[in-house]
């Protein structure tokens, strides 16, 4: 006879979703694992099939897990969101996840501007702009190449920081707090130079950010911030408080 169950007993999803991420936390299962399908979760777990896929859609939705159609389900690499709406700092954003951050200063120079550059910053093309690009780890991993041009009329004193111990988002938003900004997104297949600050393979597409910041009335900054492709994914939501765990129609179950 089975137990009966009470009131402190967790869902049977809730049973399967901290099964399957203890195996996780544990070594059990690496990034790139088959793990359970849903008839296997029937038979282990004595649960009815909307149950197991439940467990999983919602494992899936939290980047835990990813479908492969045609091969099963299986432990994604770890991927994390960027939300379109909000602008955060990134090394708050790792100390959050109890990681480490680090920054390497590939380069940070006083450039003439291009008229593309120019154009982002509306300011006329050959005005002097202050340069940077910055390599973030997470843990020793890079997740992050951003290339930055910066008005020097807002932000004179720019390079005289050290960007390995204050990031250029933190300076930036304290001598000149962001009023308005805008983000356009795009998928990119890496050139070299980027595959190399990221160590990707040549195949692995990136995600680029392109972001404009003002205050007040004038323009900041413009930077392009890269991220490895399977480490991350967008989102945008008008209303927070609405989390609800779903099945991404890319990743349906079949």
């Amino acid at each position: 006879m089975s137990a009966v169950k009470t009131q402190s007993d967790p869902p049977h999803y809730l049973r399967i979703k901290e099964t399957i991420t203890g195996m996780i936390a544990k070594g059990e299962l690496k990034p790139g694992d088959r793990v359970y399908s849903e008839s296997e979760l029937v038979s282990s777990f004595g649960v009815s099939r909307m149950t197991a896929n439940r467990a999983l859609r919602e494992l899936m939705f939290e980047g835990v897990l990813t479908r492969r159609a045609g091969f099963g389900t299986f432990v994604s690499a770890q991927r994390q969101d960027i939300d379109l709406l909000q602008i955060k700092n990134i090394a708050d954003e790792i100390n959050s996840r109890g990681h480490r951050h680090m920054a390497n200063v590939m380069i940070a120079d006083r450039i003439a501007a291009d008229v593309d550059v120019a154009q982002s910053l509306d300011l006329e093309p050959g005005t002097e702009v202050l340069h940077s690009l910055i390599v973030h780890f997470e843990n020793g991993q890079p997740i992050q190449v951003e290339e930055r041009y910066v008005n020097p009329l807002i932000a004179p004193d720019y390079l005289a920081n050290d960007f390995r111990s204050i990031t250029p988002n933190e300076y930036l938003t304290r001598v000149a707090p962001i009023t308005e900004f805008e983000h356009f997104v795009e998928a990119i297949q890496p050139d070299m130079t980027i595959r190399e600050l990221l160590d990707i393979e040549a195949d692995r597409p990136c995600l680029r950010v392109f972001r404009r910041t003002w205050s007040g009335e004038a323009v900041v900054t413009c930077a392009l911030l890269t991220y490895p492709g399977d480490k991350y994914r967008l989102e945008a939501r008008s209303a927070k408080g609405r989390m609800k765990p779903i099945a991404l129609l890319g990743e349906r179950l079949k």
